[in-house]
């Protein structure tokens, strides 16, 4: 029973990480509609960032946007995509996996996430600053 339910999981997380890349080709796609590139951007820079946006020692809340956030943002985007162009990512994208054994990293996701947690460091010393 267990046994089932773990590989299910990892079926699904398989099927995230796949989704996440099949995302990044998207991403570059010519038949891909520009409101779903826009969408893309974020979330490819976001799944392949290296770091988080809630940090995973954060408890419960560090999962969470692993677990809901980025999962539910990449069935959105993946409904904004025509179905021919998004078979031919996914196809790419287990090429792409099969190839290099990984997802491809973000260093622009990384810097989006740093812009973020600047952005709230900066607005709470603000707003802190103010309440004196």
């Amino acid at each position: 029973m267990s046994t089932a339910i773990f590989q299910r999981i990892r079926q699904w997380a398989s099927r995230i990480k796949r989704d996440a890349v099949t995302l990044w080709f998207a991403y570059r796609h010519p038949g891909t509609p520009w409101y779903a590139k826009l969408l893309a951007a974020f979330v490819v820079a976001y799944a392949l960032s290296p770091i988080d946006l809630i940090p995973d020692f954060i408890p419960v809340l560090g999962y969470l946007d692993d677990a809901l956030l980025l999962p539910g943002l990449i069935w959105l985007n993946i409904r904004l995509i025509p179905a021919d162009v998004l078979e031919e990512c996914r196809q790419r994208a287990d090429q792409w996996m099969k190839e290099q054994g990984a997802k491809p990293r973000s260093i622009a996701g990384a810097v989006l996430i740093l812009a973020i947690w600047i952005g709230l460091g900066a607005g709470l010393w603000a707003w802190f600053g103010a309440q004196k």
